[in-house]
């Protein structure tokens, strides 16, 4: 491990639909503990974040603290590795599309991968299309005018998303849940990613091979789609990597990062 951390890497870690930055409360701190920068981000609406998702009109609305945090990063600063989880792999599209120059490499934690050949919503259409609204259990939608809302529910969280973490963790998540939109319309309404942008950063996508959240056959699909220099496999974790085994996770992001920055 010590080649992996001759330099110091600055990580920015993106939460995932309903979550808020609390979820990287494990890995951030095993980054730190061995030299590395490390920020996390509330997106709007989510954690602790003052906003609530009727507030937001766009998926730019919802993205801009993360792109307020990159814009602020000094000239010439080192370049960061943007890990997305989940949702968040829309967010770092996004940042990469605006911020190419500030990233080095952006990680797709059993993320929603898009691409830039088709509009930023196709890859959440496909995603709609293949995973049956009954494997939602008890997850709230709800219609309020502009948007629709989902607040991922109890058994939804503990069967499909968090089975593999501790019974601790799964009582965090069902305390610090927020109700989030996929703005599916206003990005279906957007310009591709460009391929100066978010296709000129490098990509990679990290697997878990008992997630039952994002089946691993759309993510085998969402990889080739877009396409990515490298993919990396968890064994024994759950959609929630970062809980459920946050020092494999660790060793995973430094490997990709030794690579890339």
């Amino acid at each position: 491990m010590a080649s992996q951390i001759e330099s110091k890497k600055h990580y920015v870690l993106v939460h995932g639909a309903c979550h808020g930055a609390w979820c990287w409360y494990k890995l951030k701190p095993m980054l730190e503990s061995i030299g590395h920068r490390v920020s996390v981000v509330d997106l709007a609406a989510s954690g602790i974040h003052p906003a609530k998702v009727e507030d937001l009109h766009s998926f730019s609305d919802y993205s801009e603290p993360l792109m307020k945090l990159l814009a602020a990063l000094p000239a010439g600063d080192e370049k960061v590795v943007l890990v997305g989880h989940s949702y968040g792999g829309m967010n770092i599209a996004l940042a990469a599309d605006l911020f190419p120059h500030k990233i080095a490499l952006t990680v797709f934690l059993a993320a929603i991968l898009p691409d830039t050949n088709h509009r930023p919503s196709y890859v959440l259409e496909q995603v709609y299309e293949k995973i049956p609204s009954d494997d939602l259990l008890d997850t709230e939608i709800c219609d309020r005018g502009r948007l629709k809302s989902l607040l991922l529910g109890p058994k939804f969280l503990s069967t499909r998303l968090y089975q593999l973490c501790s019974k601790e963790d799964v009582e965090l998540a069902k305390a610090l849940m927020r109700p989030w939109s996929n703005f599916l319309d206003n990005l279906s309404k957007e310009n591709n990613f460009s391929q100066e942008g978010f296709g000129s950063v490098p990509r990679a996508f990290i697997t878990c091979n008992q997630d039952l959240g994002l089946p691993l056959e759309f993510q085998q699909w969402m990889i080739q789609n877009s396409g990515v220099n490298e993919v990396l496999e968890i064994k024994n974790a759950d959609h929630m990597a970062m809980l459920s085994t946050p020092q494999e996770l660790c060793n995973a992001l430094l490997q990709l990062a030794s690579k890339y920055v």
